[in-house]
């Protein structure tokens, strides 16, 4: 009776340990499909926790290769602006702080270019350093000054910062211009630029840059600017600052990690 017993329970758990791999697999097809197949490890492990799976990052990736899910993501490409000008430029005040207290306290700013058949897109972003939002972007077919400036724009008036944040560029031409030190004027930020060639200095904008190369640019060929445009703003608006988890943040979404914050000060008022 006893060992009846035994193997019953065995096979029971057998069987039940077979349909939580199932689940498990069938999860991780969904996770991988719905993050436009970029999620790898550790990403994917971390969304089957946050869910409740107790699961291993080992467990997630060997299911991966034998199920043949492979991010598409591919190496990312830098590109730089020209520091080569006689505008003055403002101290490294970041001076490599890459952390901020609340959001709008601190941003960073850069441009990067995307080929096309048409020729180059150029776009510019500004990122809040505490969400890694994408507060602002614009692009266009010259990398000019009033390029950035559009960009700083639209953050200032999505985001609505206080007076005294901290805005981070690199020594390129466009941010050292007259018309784009009037506008941090204007807005009351205090201007801040890397040192001349540390890349580091502003890691975590280029870092986004980065990204979406790997994850969006280079997985494609553009025939038209209005094209890339679009895919941009599908990538920024839709998917980078709403849906895709950021392990800097707690494995949260850049509006994940700025609804959090005014959530938790609300509570504490």
């Amino acid at each position: 009776m006893y060992r009846s017993g035994y193997y019953t329970w065995l096979k029971r758990s057998e069987s039940e340990r077979k349909k939580r791999r199932q689940k498990i697999t069938k999860r991780i097809h969904e996770i991988f499909l719905s993050s436009r197949r970029l999620y790898a490890s550790p990403k994917v492990p971390q969304v089957l926790r946050n869910e409740g799976f107790r699961v291993g990052q080992k467990t997630v990736a060997h299911i991966m290769r034998e199920c043949g899910l492979r991010s598409r993501t591919v190496r990312k490409y830098k590109a730089t602006t020209n520091s080569k000008h006689s505008h003055p430029v403002h101290d490294n005040v970041l001076n490599q702080t890459f952390q901020a207290q609340r959001p709008n306290q601190v941003w960073m700013t850069d441009i990067t270019y995307v080929w096309t058949e048409e020729g180059w897109l150029y776009v510019a972003s500004v990122m809040d350093l505490y969400t890694r939002k994408i507060v602002g972007w614009k692009a266009g077919s010259r990398m000019t000054k009033e390029l950035v400036i559009d960009a700083l724009e639209q953050a200032y008036q999505r985001e609505k910062p206080a007076a005294g944040l901290l805005h981070h560029s690199d020594r390129g031409s466009q941010y050292a211009s007259r018309e784009y030190q009037d506008k941090l004027k204007e807005y009351q930020m205090i201007g801040s630029m890397s040192r001349k060639g540390c890349c580091y200095d502003n890691a975590c904008i280029e870092s986004f840059h980065s990204v979406i190369k790997r994850e969006l640019i280079h997985l494609q060929k553009y025939r038209t600017r209005a094209k890339a445009k679009r895919d941009i703003w599908e990538y920024i608006e839709r998917w980078y600052n709403r849906r895709r988890i950021h392990s800097s943040i707690g494995y949260k979404t850049p509006v994940q990690a700025q609804d959090a914050y005014h959530a938790l000060n609300q509570i504490t008022a």
